[in-house]
């Protein structure tokens, strides 16, 4: 299913993010987002690289997405092709909700992908 940009299902709490140029109302603000531009920029400007959990793939896709943070301890996940991450995003609908920074204006790395019609 290729990405049209749209957040799938309801969410009064977050502030929908549909382009790189778009940024927060304000620092602490949850953002949502299905937007590839988006998710990348946000990786790349804190160094995380696309990952997964060795052992949690199937059917020859990754199984759990995460992003590896430098200098976070991330020595257990696998690095894979940011390709192979949004073609498996995509696949499953999922939201990535995210902070572009703490309610103190120090930069967040805090994310979750979500399934909105699995509830998470």
């Amino acid at each position: 299913m290729p990405n049209d940009g749209n957040v799938r299902g309801e969410h009064r709490y977050e502030q929908h993010i549909n382009s790189p140029d778009q940024h927060e109302e304000y620092p602490g603000k949850s953002l949502i987002t299905r937007d590839h531009d988006v998710i990348r920029r946000w990786a790349e400007e804190r160094r995380a690289q696309p990952s997964t959990v060795p052992g949690s793939q199937y059917d020859g896709r990754p199984g759990r997405l995460l992003f590896d943070f430098e200098g976070f301890g991330g020595e257990d996940l696998v690095h894979i092709p940011w390709e192979k991450w949004f073609e498996t995003f995509d696949e499953r609908g999922l939201n990535f909700i995210y902070q572009e920074h703490k309610k103190s204006g120090q930069p967040s790395n805090f994310f979750r992908l979500e399934n909105p019609d699995r509830g998470s």
